[in-house]
């Protein structure tokens, strides 16, 4: 089993950045999955924002957070981070940190965290 622990959510004016981190623990096999983040908005499905392969070499982001958003991860700690800058309106969401032995960064995770809120207020 692996468990994925949150933090760094909050609240943030317009324009803001903010910076998630995501902790994995449990097999260590763990260390080497593809890591992503999704969010869900009050009232949506959740979505994918951004993931990468255990190796860095392959990332993929939502277009609505090209540009804005960068994913990294230290396969040492075993975690993932999620660089938020110039937060909009519509980025308010819990984020959920997720893992997993996938075929498509985009889905498919086996392991998600409780999620983290992120607010975007003036």
């Amino acid at each position: 089993q692996v468990q994925l622990v949150e933090s760094g959510g909050g609240l943030v004016q317009p324009g803001g950045s903010l910076r998630l981190s995501c902790a994995a623990s449990g097999r260590t096999v763990s260390a080497y999955y593809a890591k992503a983040w999704f969010r869900q908005a009050p009232g949506k499905e959740r979505e994918f924002v951004a993931a990468l392969d255990w190796r860095s070499t392959v990332t993929d982001y939502a277009d609505s957070v090209k540009g804005r958003f960068t994913i990294s991860r230290d396969n040492v700690k075993n975690t993932v981070a999620l660089q938020m800058n110039s937060l909009k309106p519509e980025d308010p969401a819990v984020y959920y940190c997720a893992a997993g032995a996938v075929t498509s960064l985009g889905s498919d995770y086996q392991y998600w965290g409780q999620g983290t809120q992120v607010t975007v207020s003036s």
